[in-house]
């Protein structure tokens, strides 16, 4: 078969994975949008009389590793948010009716040596829970139910307020087990003390949804979420922010459960509720516009998912401005649309004012900056190579630029990938093995690509400039795909790296990619394609990591 028959084959081969949706870029089974972990605290005032607070536990963030590179649309949803409004006195109107301070019969607030103590357990665990120093804050939380039994009685409110704490906490630890019965307690003594309809109650029962949600036990965590929207919407009105905010978690467990159409109702009033109440440019509201975006996104509901992310680009504008990543992060997911619907010079000068601002805010070796790079070459190459709609010269001058971008894009990818090496080595940093771990799937799936991009952008060169000529070989483009190869077999050594479905996926990609390149090809004289491996043992490598990830993609289902 003849070589420019293979170029032919490979270089479309490498065009059709660049020109429909995108995939994700970096390493990471978690989905576009975080799962925060906002934790709602029971925390009575005086002695049994709740107000309650919103606080952020340590922050789980899952958009692509800690870099936070937002590039590629994940097919994959989150699970929705936890964006629940403080109810203070600053939000109700009516703060102690809701709040409703327990008295004793004198009509005065308790207040004794057990509230103190089990204030003083309250307060320290919330703070260490909210530092992420989980097993110190176990203690305090434990020692605070003790307290509340000892000194209150097993089914005063204030142990609820305390098994409800430690639930939280387990289910951040993803101790199951633990902590549904404490859930329930808490749900049944708080119905003993208030009454079924309470909105203490509502409270608890949006958690427990929450519960039940994050392990995807999908039809309890529906039972949970009506139950809390139902109270809040008779005790709070339905065009309240906290109402709106259990709403939106009743709309995600519907789209999961296959429910679009009433999801999506849930999720439109919800934002609408937002911006009635004056919220319209608050970060949740923002988050919430992304998630439905997100949807429409992998509906294919293209101008849907434009419309909404021009939004978002505009209040992040207003807020903002440009010397913020939120500002980039907004425009790049709006820059990605527009590739995929088609409107690629758009897209490209989005990204590459997306780029000099990464340039600014960030290191310039950062690898974000590095993933940035690589995006804008793979819009510019879908640019230049469509048939009959660049010149010859105007289209080389366009790869020269995007061949810059890929070299520095490798350059950055590599150092980053050299200094979390040294870092995970340290011993000092062996803490952080985790995070690091995700970093270096991260910079290596950004090394892949471009370099498999590149050896896409030679084989294209080669087609334009040499197009009459058949039986040429392309010495560049093979480079850039051996040197894919050897990347991963010198940082994909690791079993937690090799093991990503990302970068496994990478490889596999760049492996068929250069065997397409040399496979029969006899008229270049290669007999093998390296000195370390094969044809025979490639194409072995592919069928048995091929195998692999089938095998991981059933026993997802």
């Amino acid at each position: 078969m003849m070589t420019g028959m293979y170029l032919r084959q490979v270089a479309g081969n490498l065009r059709r994975r660049i020109t429909g949706v995108p995939s994700r870029i970096v390493s990471s089974s978690a989905p576009l949008l975080p799962l925060s972990s906002k934790t709602n605290f029971f925390y009575p005032h005086g002695c049994g009389g709740y107000t309650w607070r919103k606080n952020d536990s340590h922050q789980w963030i899952f958009m692509f590793g800690p870099a936070a590179i937002l590039f590629w649309i994940n097919p994959n949803l989150v699970l929705a948010e936890d964006d629940s409004i403080q109810s203070s006195s600053e939000n109700d109107t009516d703060g102690a009716n809701i709040v409703g301070l327990q008295k004793s019969e004198d009509g005065s607030v308790i207040s004794n040596i057990h509230t103190s103590k089990w204030r003083v357990f309250t307060d320290n665990g919330r703070d260490f829970f909210m530092k992420g120093k989980l097993e110190q804050a176990e203690k305090f939380f434990l020692s605070a139910l003790q307290e509340a039994k000892e000194g209150f009685g097993e089914r005063d409110p204030h142990v609820a307020s305390a098994c409800n704490n430690l639930a939280e906490l387990y289910r951040v630890q993803k101790a199951f087990d633990k902590a549904e019965p404490l859930y329930l307690e808490a749900i049944n003594i708080l119905e003993d003390s208030f009454g079924p309809e309470d909105i203490r109650v509502g409270v608890a029962f949006h958690n427990f949804g929450k519960f039940y949600l994050v392990q995807r036990r999908l039809k309890d965590a529906h039972i949970y979420y009506e139950r809390a929207l139902k109270i809040k919407g008779r005790v709070l009105g339905r065009n309240n922010l906290d109402y709106a905010d259990t709403m939106h978690h009743l709309g995600t467990v519907l789209y999961l459960l296959g429910n679009v159409q009433d999801s999506e109702a849930l999720f439109h009033d919800s934002i609408r509720i937002l911006e009635e109440g004056g919220q319209g440019e608050s970060m949740t509201c923002i988050r919430r516009l992304r998630y439905l975006s997100q949807i429409y996104l992998k509906a294919n509901r293209l101008e849907e998912a434009e419309n909404l992310q021009r939004k978002i680009l505009h209040v992040m504008e207003l807020l903002k401005g440009w010397n913020s990543l939120d500002t980039v992060i907004a425009a790049e997911g709006l820059a990605l649309t527009l590739q995929s619907i088609g409107r690629l010079r758009e897209a490209q000068e989005l990204l590459e004012r997306c780029l000099d601002a990464r340039k600014i805010l960030l290191p310039e070796d950062h690898i974000q900056i590095g993933a940035n790079m690589l995006c804008i070459a793979k819009v510019a190459m879908v640019t230049f190579s469509q048939p009959r709609k660049t010149h010859i010269s105007e289209a080389i001058t366009e790869m020269d630029r995007a061949k810059e971008l890929l070299d520095n894009s490798t350059r950055i990818a590599r150092q980053v990938l050299n200094k979390l090496t040294k870092q995970k080595g340290n011993k000092k940093n062996y803490g952080a093995s985790g995070e690091t771990t995700r970093d270096q799937c991260a910079a290596l799936v950004i090394l892949l690509q471009s370099l498999d991009t590149l050896g896409l952008l030679e084989i294209t060169r080669q087609e334009l400039i040499e197009s009459r000529e058949e039986n040429l070989p392309n010495p560049q483009a093979e480079s850039a795909l051996f040197e894919c190869i050897s990347a991963y077999k010198e940082f994909g050594t690791e079993k937690s790296i090799s093991d990503s479905p990302e970068v496994k996926a990478e490889y596999v990609s760049c492996s068929k990619h250069l065997l397409s390149l040399i496979d029969n090809d006899s008229s270049t004289g290669r007999t093998q394609p390296s000195k370390e491996i094969t044809l025979q043992e490639l194409k072995e490598e592919i069928k048995r990591m091929d195998d692999e990830i089938s095998s991981s993609r059933r026993s997802k289902r």
